[in-house]
């Protein structure tokens, strides 16, 4: 074959890489996009970069009120998070869980504000737990239905979901408004604190536990469980998933189910254990910031406690510079988007490897002497 017709390159995909050379090729990539972040933003502020990255850990850690924020932050992430990984495993693209923690924070804000004199304050928080799980559970369960029966696609459906909790929410705020025309509810029950969630020693640790809990649980449920098993089966091919006797759209319908239940679980503690109100904005992007950290854990619920970790550390931190160096939030969002860039790219040549086209020489004939 010509040489000319040939790719400079080809990419090959890797089968298996060693796990500690794999962590080496992330550090080396948050080690160069940190180095890029600090010539930026010497460019930009003048200052040492060293003063820089001491901010981002002082926005973090500066004091034990910021660490619990910090903490807290990765709690209601990592739920999130979590709560998308079994459909990921199944290779069920849900991107829909913004609206389901929407959703179930709605769930939670009604029923503080339509039962606070109806019910004692302990069988209300019952109710608005079961209701938000069950109305998270049921956002997900309409595109996972979807699915199972007509073989919608899931990524447009779950998006879709998101939009209409979110009009919902927006509805919601605009007939609980107070004061009225105010475009806002402010806190909820603010004098008689009906519905609030009890302290564990502070503010902070409940949901920090309940994270805990949950990352603990499906972590059993995904590796030990006889679900998880199904799920990984149906990931892996649905045909061969029918070929042993799974239900397929049992499975789907099911991992949706507990997909958002959990993710109402997120929105029940927002509204009753955190902000104590309901916005269109109260999840904050995590719904779709929890994709990429339950991809970058390659879906396993104890490397997402690192995954959820960086990526709270660097919106804090990034948060810290620009209000100590007096920049705005959209250069906060510069730096977090660099780091995050390489990170997700340095997973290109972890899974893939580039091989570059060898020029072969032309061999030249020797002439014998009975040629001569």
């Amino acid at each position: 074959m010509n040489s000319k017709n040939e790719p400079l390159f080809n990419i090959v995909r890797r089968d298996d890489m060693n796990r500690r050379k794999a962590w080496c090729i992330r550090g080396l990539a948050i080690v160069i996009a940190l180095l890029l972040c600090a010539v930026i933003t010497m460019v930009v502020t003048g200052d040492n970069p060293i003063s820089v990255y001491a901010s981002m850990i002082n926005g973090a850690f500066g004091s034990a009120r910021k660490s619990w924020v910090t903490f807290q932050n990765l709690a209601i992430l990592l739920i999130i998070s979590l709560a998308l990984t079994p459909a990921f495993r199944m290779r069920f693209w849900n991107c829909g869980g913004e609206g389901q923690v929407l959703i179930g924070g709605l769930a939670a804000a009604a029923c503080m504000i339509n039962l606070n004199d109806k019910l004692p304050n302990w069988l209300l928080i019952i109710v608005m737990t079961l209701a938000s799980i069950s109305v998270g559970a049921l956002w997900a369960f309409i595109p996972a239905i979807c699915k199972a029966k007509w073989n919608t696609n899931e990524t447009l459906s779950t998006l879709m979901m998101n939009y209409i909790a979110t009009q919902l929410v927006a509805y919601y705020v605009v007939c609980w408004e107070s004061p009225k025309g105010s475009g806002k509810i402010g806190i909820i029950n603010q004098n008689s604190n009906i519905g609030w969630f009890p302290e564990l020693g502070n503010k902070y640790l409940l949901s920090i536990v309940i994270a805990i809990v949950i990352t603990v649980f499906l972590y059993l449920y995904i590796y030990y469980s006889k679900h998880g098993y199904e799920i990984c089966v149906v990931g892996e091919s649905e045909n061969t998933a029918r070929y042993v006797g799974i239900n397929v759209e049992k499975v789907i319908v099911r991992t949706m189910i507990l997909s958002g239940a959990l993710c109402g679980v997120a929105g029940l503690l927002l509204v009753a254990g955190i902000n104590h109100t309901i916005t269109t904005t109260i999840a904050g992007g995590q719904g779709f910031t929890a994709i990429m950290v339950s991809w970058l854990a390659k879906f396993n619920p104890l490397t997402m406690i690192f995954t959820s970790f960086l990526i709270i550390f660097l919106e804090r931190g990034a948060g810290e510079i620009a209000t100590v160096f007096g920049l705005n939030q959209s250069f906060s969002d510069i730096i977090t988007g660099i780091i995050l860039f390489f990170i997700i790219g340095c997973e290109f040549f972890i899974n893939y490897r580039i091989l570059f086209r060898k020029s072969k020489k032309t061999a030249v004939p020797t002439v014998g002497k009975e040629d001569e």
